[in-house]
């Protein structure tokens, strides 16, 4: 017995469920479509929909509207090269949607302060004259010493 290929996730869910194909597509498409239309473009428009090879394309202004209807043959062409579903481009004006955020990195547990750090930074911030600023810099210097960036640097 030969053994196959292996094949992507999204091909099998594809080919199973076929519904699922343009709506895989059009995750394909919004997740390149800063690398394929620039960041410019990426920042002012995103995809929406795509429909019968018709991408719908969401502006957040009528100016950049103006600007992609101009440019429409061009982006076309971007996407078709990446994308051979995609036939044409319509451009709509709208509210974009926030892109995805990154996922947050965990909260590090503060550091505990002991009467030597305290002393330290007391002893810092007492060297500046304004009362203000020394308060604002016994506040930074705290907040650095309870969350320091790598706990195995050597203070």
């Amino acid at each position: 017995m030969r053994a196959r290929a292996p094949r992507a996730v999204a091909d099998l869910l594809a080919t199973a469920v076929p519904q699922l194909r343009d709506r895989l597509l059009e995750f394909e498409i919004r997740r390149a479509w800063s690398a394929v239309v620039g960041t410019d473009v990426a920042r002012r428009a995103r995809p929406q929909s795509l429909a019968a090879g018709c991408l719908t394309v969401v502006a957040d202004n009528s100016p950049w509207l103006q600007e992609l209807t101009l440019r429409s043959g061009e982006l076309t062409e971007r996407l078709r090269g990446r994308f051979a579903h995609v036939t044409s481009l319509r451009f709509v004006l709208g509210a974009l949607e926030a892109p995805e955020a990154a996922p947050r990195e965990r909260a590090r547990p503060a550091v505990p302060l002991d009467a030597a750090a305290r002393r330290a930074i007391d002893k810092a911030a007492s060297a500046i004259p304004d009362e203000t600023l020394a308060a604002a810099a016994r506040r930074l210097l705290t907040k650095a010493w309870r969350y320091p960036p790598d706990r195995g640097a050597v203070r």
